[in-house]
């Protein structure tokens, strides 16, 4: 077994590869705890069940993600730069995520959000929040891009949504086709849903 100060990030870990390489209901707590190294007793020293498990480890995974964001987002970017920054990133985080587990794995969240909106409410609120929290990032590039009046975008909310559930759309057909290059038409689609030129439009 694992120390106990290393335990509980180890079955954290394990849980979130399990589920996205695989499926929440797939998952068992034997094969948790068999790829965390871990006995099934420190599993529920620290854990009530498989849901409180994967609860705390997709926070700790999106605590762990967010900087990323921070920085693509970066305020000190131009709008549309940061838009174009974004679906770089999201493309190649795929590309990585496809050499390391042989396959597109696409959205975390949207994946298991999906699988248990219907049967563990906890579960559920916690990826809403945390998609919540994620879409911000484009509301904030929405609205700043509406005030330097390079889109016409009034309700920066609503086409924040819009633009955030195409991109998920995106990420699922990516994983579906388990093909990385279904991404290279996120930026050209939601530059259209701005009704936005791009980045290179804009400089010259």
């Amino acid at each position: 077994m694992g120390r106990v100060s290393d335990a509980k990030e180890k079955l954290m870990k394990a849980v979130t590869e399990l589920i996205w390489t695989g499926s929440y209901g797939s998952t068992t707590i034997d094969q948790i705890c068999e790829r965390a190294g871990v006995k099934k007793g420190s599993f529920y020293y620290f854990f009530d069940s498989k849901a409180a498990l994967a609860e705390e480890a997709i926070e700790s995974a999106w605590e762990e993600f967010r900087p990323k964001l921070d920085r693509v987002f970066s305020p000190s970017l131009p709008p549309l730069e940061r838009i174009h920054r974004f679906c770089e990133f999201e493309y190649e985080e795929q590309l990585g995520l496809q050499r390391e587990f042989g396959h597109v794995l696409g959205c975390p969240l949207c994946t298991l959000g999906t699988e248990v909106s219907t049967q563990e409410a906890g579960l559920r609120q916690k990826v809403e929040d945390i998609m919540d929290q994620s879409r911000k990032y484009l509301e904030t590039t929405i609205r700043d891009a509406h005030a330097e009046g390079v889109i016409r975008a009034p309700d920066a909310a609503a086409k924040a949504r819009t633009i955030y559930a195409f991109s998920e759309g995106l990420m699922t057909q990516a994983r579906i086709r388990n093909d990385a290059e279904v991404l290279r038409e996120m930026e050209r689609g939601i530059l259209d849903l701005l009704g936005a030129k791009s980045v290179e439009a804009v400089a010259a």
